[in-house]
């Protein structure tokens, strides 16, 4: 019998994070949270995009390797570079997003929402979101654009030496404070043609209201996809917790603190493997999920581990209609109305530590925006050029050449 916990785990976690209230299962009244304020249409949307992006991502990766990302940290972080473009380019991100027909005021109103409620949803649950842009500072990013990522995104606005070393320390420091040191670098280096980078950093960790029993923890086998088995510290607990039953899984929901925050577990049974489940998901079959769940007396097994991913989400999203935005035809005049600007790469890194206490999770967006071209000295041959050799007086060409490496 093949059992996939940790894809599932990471998957769940990362959509969780859009759905707030659930019930006590313990008697005692929790400390009240306060609801999130977004409108139904586009809350429904982002799950949508959440599901999708999951299920899309999943197939550009190898079967079995783990996969943790976070669907609201790249759709806030697409969400300010949707501001800066135009045209098709904006029509083709907000498609992706799911939310085309969705004025951008209303779409940035709920972004702001979701940046000032998500924290209050639990007290006792720690929840961080931050955005920031950092651009060159001799490029001139335009001021309507940094306005709105300022009030709408409260973002970190920063113009930066580029060139100096330094530059590519501070952005990564920036994001190791944002998510309390669990990703502590996103750029390596910044490239010549690199002008600007978006980022969304989004940190997570709260208690289990039910807490694994320490004790209980054992090595236990985890059972690979195909052949072969690892040991593992499996955490165990006997409570009250919301389960259901589907024809290719268990699935069993964990809250956290007054349970405004949850972790669903789907566990496959043995003629399905986790990717099966996966491409099965949707916001329909999400919801009628959430509607068949009852309390019921279970043991629950979930391993103790951590998990650090890094993964390059171009392929992705291209897959998913934004096409444009990575080429030459790309239509960013919002960022800057004259510069021939490209997106060179959405990226996305993540940490995901569970154990007889909770959970901690954090994940950073980055979002490069580059010059489709250097400018050179025009008499300088540092690439790729041709020559001739003639003569003058008869207009005689001798030899021609292509010099590709000299």
């Amino acid at each position: 019998m093949k059992k996939i916990f940790v894809p599932i785990t990471a998957l769940l976690f990362s959509i969780l994070l859009w759905r707030c209230g659930k019930d006590s299962n313990d008697g005692v009244t929790p400390e009240p949270g306060q609801p999130v304020q977004v409108s139904a249409d586009v809350a429904g949307r982002t799950t949508d995009f959440a599901f999708d992006f999951f299920k899309k991502f999943q197939a550009t990766q190898p079967a079995n390797e783990n996969i943790f990302v976070s669907p609201l940290s790249l759709h806030m972080a697409l969400g300010m570079l949707l501001n800066g473009a135009e045209g098709e380019t904006a029509q083709q991100i907000a498609k992706t997003l799911k939310t085309d027909g969705v004025a951008q005021a209303d779409l940035n109103q709920a972004y702001q929402a979701l940046l000032e409620g998500l924290p209050k949803a639990d007290p006792k649950v720690q929840l961080g979101l931050a955005n920031s842009v950092w651009y060159r500072s001799t490029f001139k990013v335009e001021d309507d654009f940094l306005n709105v990522l300022r009030k709408s995104f409260d973002a970190e606005v920063a113009g930066l030496n580029f060139d100096d070393p330094t530059a590519k320390d501070k952005i990564n420091t920036w994001a190791s404070d944002k998510t309390n040191g669990k990703i502590k670098k996103v750029i390596d280096q910044i490239k010549p043609d690199d002008v600007l980078f978006l980022m969304n950093a989004l940190y997570f960790k709260g208690d289990w209201k039910v807490q694994f029993d320490a004790k209980k923890t054992n090595d236990a086998p985890f059972f690979l996809a195909g052949d072969g088995q690892k040991t593992v510290k499996m955490m165990r607990e006997k409570e009250k917790f919301k389960v259901a039953m589907r024809p290719s899984y268990a699935a069993v929901e964990l809250p956290y603190a007054n349970g405004s925050f949850n972790l669903t577990l789907l566990i496959p049974n043995q003629n399905t493997d986790a990717s099966e489940v996966v491409k099965g998901l949707n916001a329909d079959t999400w919801k009628e999920l959430q509607a068949a769940m009852r309390e019921q007396q279970v043991t629950v097994g979930l391993p103790r581990f951590t998990l650090e991913y890094e993964a390059k989400l171009n392929e992705v999203l291209q897959a998913m209609g934004m096409t444009r935005a990575f080429t030459r035809q790309a239509q960013l005049g919002k960022i800057n109305p004259t510069a021939e600007l490209l997106v060179s790469f959405v990226k996305q890194n993540t940490y995901l530590g569970i154990d007889e206490k909770g959970t901690e999770a954090a994940a950073v967006t980055t979002i490069g925006v580059g010059v489709t071209s250097i400018p050179i000295e025009p008499y300088i041959a540092d690439h790729p050029f041709v020559l001739l050799i003639s003569e003058k007086t008869s207009n005689t060409i001798l030899f021609m050449g292509k010099i590709m490496n000299p």
